[in-house]
């Protein structure tokens, strides 16, 4: 009996094997990622929909001088007796956010920075967050315990990251043809719903493809140890990622200290604010009481909407001199090298911000989309396996018959 030869693979082997991988590690991150991507569209704006929602919090910039670490440290103490002020936030053109209790989930002040005046006040019960930082432990680690969430939400971007690799073979088309780009390029709105659905999955997982690349592989850096040093390694021209080092105070000097922290505080506040007069915010971080190493820290913005390009400094409580460190913040973001500035700019990129309020658009209409490839792609699935498979030549002769 003469054997039926075998039907010829008209797809390369390379093809195949992205197909498969697209396909299957799509179906197992797919949940995932329409809610990191989800709730990364709603963090991206979270400053303007802050501003929007109450906009008490946003002060008229004027030509006087703000309000000393001093004065924060009184109101703090008046409103929250026993409860030490974590750190305040400085924004041009907005209120002072001071954090009372936690840094995490401590209590808000918000006060007005040239009068001091207490424009809001949020008290939190342990363990209660606002909506922002909802969103945001969502999108870090699924509102699970953090050792369970978060290196899913990692690993989970690592398949992302290789679905949209995987999703560009197979979007690329063989011969490049009149008919071929129209198919690469435009959606079909005319057509059936699986024609339009497989359009909206092709089509803007290709415009998206770059950006969405990019903010994978950002929020990798955060997430996966062995990623984030080996991409500093490679960009820095095999340099090592500096080890993180905790700053101290030198407790010590604890007994020779005359200052109170309010005081210290006004200094160290003085003598940064004067080196940065042109910046547009600052964060001030308060030495812990309880522990007697910690250290006053600073951070200046001179861009607003922009971290990348941050100062940081560290102060000894007690003696109030500098503290360096050996960070990839040890040195002026103008004097570094190229794997450092792109480490810097490694948050910037993630939300957008890289390119002002152009790139937050950016981000956010390509996390949309990121949102949407699974439950695309998932219908392209269903409807495939739902397929009745087509007769044989031979069987639709006998058929008719």
């Amino acid at each position: 009996m003469k054997k039926t030869p075998k039907k010829k693979q008209n797809k390369s082997l390379f093809y195949r094997i992205s197909a498969w991988l697209h396909l299957w590690l799509g179906l197992i991150s797919g949940i995932i990622m329409v809610i990191v991507c989800v709730t990364g569209c709603i963090w991206v704006f979270n400053e303007e929909i802050t501003g929007w929602l109450q906009p008490e919090t946003k002060i008229a910039r004027q030509d006087a001088p703000v309000i000393q670490p001093s004065r924060i440290l009184e109101v703090a103490a008046r409103e929250y007796p026993g409860k030490p002020a974590s750190y305040a936030i400085y924004r041009e053109g907005r209120v002072i956010e001071v954090n009372v209790g936690g840094r995490r989930s401590g209590s808000t002040l918000k006060l007005n920075p040239y009068t001091g005046e207490i424009v809001s006040k949020v008290t939190r019960k342990e363990g209660e967050v606002d909506f922002f930082r909802w969103i945001l432990n969502g999108h870090r680690f699924l509102w699970m315990p953090y050792k369970i969430g978060r290196p899913i939400v990692n690993y989970s971007t690592l398949v992302f990251v290789i679905t949209l690799v995987t999703g560009m073979v197979l979007w690329w088309p063989k011969k490049w043809t009149k008919a071929t780009r129209e198919q690469s390029f435009k959606i079909k709105w005319g057509a059936s719903f699986k024609r339009v659905n497989y359009d909206l999955h092709n089509v803007l997982g290709f415009y998206a493809l770059l950006v969405l690349f990019a903010i994978g592989v950002t929020g990798m850096v955060w997430g996966l140890e062995w990623f984030s040093n080996g991409l500093y390694w490679v960009t820095a021209g095999g340099k090592p990622l500096p080890e993180y080092t905790e700053l101290k105070s030198d407790s010590t000097q604890a007994a020779n200290n005359h200052l109170t922290l309010a005081q210290a505080m006004d200094k160290t506040w003085y003598q940064v604010a004067a080196k940065n007069p042109r910046a547009t915010g600052f964060y001030m971080g308060f030495p812990d009481t309880a522990k007697a190493a910690s250290t006053i820290s600073m951070i200046v913005y001179p861009t607003k909407g922009q971290y990348y390009n941050n100062i940081r400094y560290a102060f000894d409580r007690y003696t109030l001199a500098e503290i360096k460190d050996n960070s990839v913040y040890a040195q002026p973001y103008e004097e570094a090298g190229f794997g450092t500035k792109l480490r810097r700019m490694n948050y910037d990129i993630h939300v957008g911000s890289i390119m002002g309020l152009p790139g937050k658009f950016l981000a956010f209409f390509a996390s949309l989309i990121g949102a949407t490839l699974p439950v695309t792609g998932f219908l392209i699935w269903w409807g495939r396996r739902k397929k009745k498979p087509q007769p044989t030549p031979a069987k639709k002769a006998a058929l008719t018959i």
